[in-house]
C-alpha cells in the first residue's frame, strides 16, 4: 500500500514530541555552535533544475566558520570541477547541512540559503597548505536543530569493530570501470594515494 497524503502519513506516526519541536530554532545557540566548531565533516544538500545533490565536505575542525549566529562560511576546496552543488546554488539558493562530529552520536541539521563568494576577506582566513579557496559558500541559517542519536547508534558508525576492511569493496578504479571508463584500472588505483595527497588543497 502506498501512502500519498499528509493525513495518511500522520495517522501512522502520530504527533511529534514536544522536545523534537522545541529543539528547532532560527539561529545557532551556544550549544549548537559548539557542535559546528568541533565538526570536521558535513553533508551539503542542494537542489537544481537537474535534481537533487548531496555532497561531502570535510577539513580540520572549525572549517565551517561561524561568522555570526545566523551566518556560516564553508570554503570550497579542490575537487573534480563538476561543481554540481555550486551550480545548483546559483540557480536555487536553498541548502541543507548535516553536520557530524566523530565519536558523537547526535548530528546537527541546518537549513537555510546559500550564496557563493570570492571575497578575499572571507576566503584568506580559510587558506590551508598556503592555498586560498577559489570560492566560499556563505549560508544564512533559517533553522537549526540536533538529530537524536538513534541512527548512528543503530548503524554503529563510530564503532571501530563495525568498520569494513577497504579490500572487501570495489576500488575507485574498479568503480570507474564499472561505470564504463576505458583505462588502466590498476594504474589508476596505484597512483591514487599520491594523486590525492598532491591535490587536497
Amino acid at each position: 500500500m502506498w501512502i500519498d497524503s499528509e493525513e495518511g502519513l500522520r495517522a501512522l506516526y502520530g504527533p511529534a514530541s514536544e522536545a523534537s519541536l522545541t529543539k528547532e530554532v532560527p539561529a545557532l545557540t551556544p550549544q549548537y555552535r559548539a557542535l559546528v566548531e568541533a565538526s570536521p565533516f558535513c553533508v551539503l544538500a542542494t537542489a537544481g533544475p537537474e535534481g537533487l545533490d548531496a555532497t561531502p565536505r570535510g577539513d580540520p575542525p572549525g572549517f565551517i566558520r561561524v561568522l555570526d549566529a545566523t551566518t556560516l562560511l564553508i570554503p570550497d576546496r579542490r575537487g573534480n570541477n563538476r561543481i554540481d552543488s555550486l551550480l545548483n546554488i546559483v540557480r536555487d539558493p536553498r541548502v541543507a547541512l548535516l553536520i557530524l562530529v566523530p565519536g558523537v552520536a547526535e548530528t546537527l541539521r541546518i537549513n537555510g540559503h546559500g550564496r557563493i563568494t570570492t571575497d578575499p576577506a572571507l576566503l584568506e582566513p580559510a587558506a590551508l597548505d598556503g592555498k586560498v579557496p577559489v570560492t566560499g559558500l556563505v549560508i544564512t541559517v533559517a533553522s537549526v536543530y540536533f538529530q537524536c542519536a538513534k541512527a548512528l547508534v543503530r548503524s554503529r558508525l563510530w564503532d571501530p569493530a563495525a568498520q569494513r576492511d577497504r579490500s572487501e569493496l570495489p576500488t575507485p578504479g574498479q568503480m570507474l570501470k564499472g561505470a564504463g571508463a576505458g583505462f588502466d584500472v590498476e594504474a589508476y588505483d596505484k597512483a591514487l594515494p599520491a594523486r590525492l595527497a598532491a591535490t587536497l588543497y
